[in-house]
């Protein structure tokens, strides 16, 4: 199904730093709840990710992702995911995390 111009620039995909990764106990699947930098104008926000078979907490510390920052908030259990951490879904499941390819400003639109 094509979208128009106009239906992606809709979509916020935004730079951002992990800065904070914490074992996410009661998800139903193995996840980890993660605090994302987004800069001085989105700031610190949280998100549910299911990527602990591929990455450790310590591997996702100081990394930068991109995250779509214009979803409303998702109860997970007991957490209130507010931005998506984007990634790309391998056959097996797993989900490989998108990144800018260099080191970008927290907050940075894709454009």
């Amino acid at each position: 199904m094509d979208i128009s111009w106009q239906e992606f620039e809709k979509v916020e995909l935004r730079a951002g730093t992990i800065v904070q990764v914490e074992d996410f106990q009661k998800a139903r699947k193995p996840a980890y709840k993660i605090w994302v930098d987004l800069g001085v104008e989105i700031g610190t926000k949280r998100s549910s990710a299911q990527v602990t078979k591929l990455y450790s907490k310590e591997e996702l510390l100081g990394r930068q992702v991109i995250c779509v920052t214009n979803f409303p908030p998702k109860q997970v259990a007991d957490f209130m995911s507010e931005v998506l951490v984007t990634g790309f879904v391998l056959p097996d499941g797993e989900v490989v995390l998108s990144q800018p390819e260099r080191p970008v400003p927290n907050g940075a639109r894709l454009a």
